[in-house]
This record gives C-alpha cells, sequence and structure tokens, in this order.
C-alpha cells in the first residue's frame, strides 16, 4: 500500500535519493549539487519549498515525490511550481503519480494561485504523455533560461 504525505526533515535524504534518480534520467548525473542536509535547511528552517513523499507502507520506503513551491507572475498573480515530480521506476503504472500531481493541484487551488505550473523536456514522452492525458497546456514557444552560480558571478 502506498501513502501520500507531507514530508518531513527525515524524508530528505530519500528525497536526495529520487532527486538523483531523475538527474540520472534526464541524463545529468552530475548536475546536482543540493545535498540532504542543504534541503533540510532550505525546506524545513528556511521554508523555501514544500514536498510530498509517497512511502511503501510495507517496507517504509520513499519511492516518489512532488517538490513545490510559490511564485509570482506579473500575469497571473500568485502561482505555484512544481520543481520536481518523480516516481520510482519499479512503482510507477500504480496510480501514485496521478496521487501526487493531485495533491498538488488541490494544494494549488487551495491557495487560490491563478496558476499551476512546471517544466518538462521535450524529449520526454512518457511526462508529456501524463500532463496531456491530465488536459494540461504543454507550451513549446517559450524557452527556461537558466544562470549557474558560477554563470551568474561572471554576469555579475
Amino acid at each position: 500500500m502506498i501513502e501520500i504525505r507531507e514530508a518531513i526533515a527525515q524524508d530528505m535524504p530519500a528525497v536526495h535519493g529520487l532527486i538523483m534518480e531523475l538527474a540520472v534520467y534526464e541524463k545529468e548525473p552530475d548536475a546536482v549539487i543540493t545535498t540532504p542536509a542543504a534541503l533540510v535547511q532550505h525546506g524545513f528552517v528556511e521554508n523555501r519549498f514544500r514536498a510530498l513523499v509517497a512511502v511503501d507502507t510495507e517496507t517504509s520506503n520513499v519511492v516518489g515525490m512532488a517538490l513545490y513551491y510559490p511564485r509570482y507572475s506579473t500575469w497571473k498573480g500568485p502561482t505555484l511550481h512544481l520543481e520536481d515530480f518523480y516516481v520510482q521506476q519499479g512503482y510507477r503504472g500504480r496510480g501514485i503519480g496521478k496521487q501526487l500531481f493531485e495533491r498538488v493541484g488541490r494544494e494549488a487551488a487551495k491557495q487560490g494561485v491563478g496558476r499551476m505550473e512546471w517544466t518538462v523536456l521535450e524529449w520526454n514522452e512518457p511526462a508529456l504523455n501524463f500532463y496531456k492525458k491530465y488536459g494540461a497546456g504543454l507550451d513549446p514557444e517559450w524557452h527556461l533560461g537558466t544562470f549557474s552560480t558560477e554563470q551568474l558571478e561572471q554576469f555579475l
């Protein structure tokens, strides 16, 4: 049986493990610089994000997660951004992703945001199909701009 619940600080090592699995899947295994301790600091001391976890109640293992935080859109007002959303390969196809996604959606509705948003890689067909199934808008016109810490320092 799977339980979906709010993450607690003690879940962050497992959440970090899921983040690393996702990075490997997204072909960026060396891109993750955050640590379990940083996740605890940022999520539970600084309150920069919230997270849900999917726990296999038979093994007590965290097998999925959704990490989200508030943003602000000059067009839509308050926005909820789903940063990462992942279910371990062996647990897919059981509705866990649907449960996590719906819980984040309910949180967005509860907060009365003007938009819930996320990004998805253009080659990630399983994820694209998942979001399309729910009637989500997937805008091909926008590009995600980023500065790494090093690029930001160079820019400044």
